[in-house]
């Protein structure tokens, strides 16, 4: 059982540098796609802000 677990947990070395790479390069893509949707969003909530905190 010992034996078992200690093989297993020599196995399971988590994510690798590939793996990372790989999301790093999917999260660019998508930022990079939605890059003018992202700027608008950004654009309205700092002018709500803006706005609310003239309320203020």
């Amino acid at each position: 059982m010992m034996r078992n677990l200690r093989s297993f947990m020599k196995e399971e070395e988590g994510m690798g540098t590939v793996e990372i790479v790989l999301i790093i390069v999917v999260l660019i893509a998508l930022v990079a796609l939605f890059k003018e949707s992202i700027k608008k969003l950004v654009s309205n909530i700092l002018k709500k802000i803006t706005d609310n905190a003239n309320k203020i």
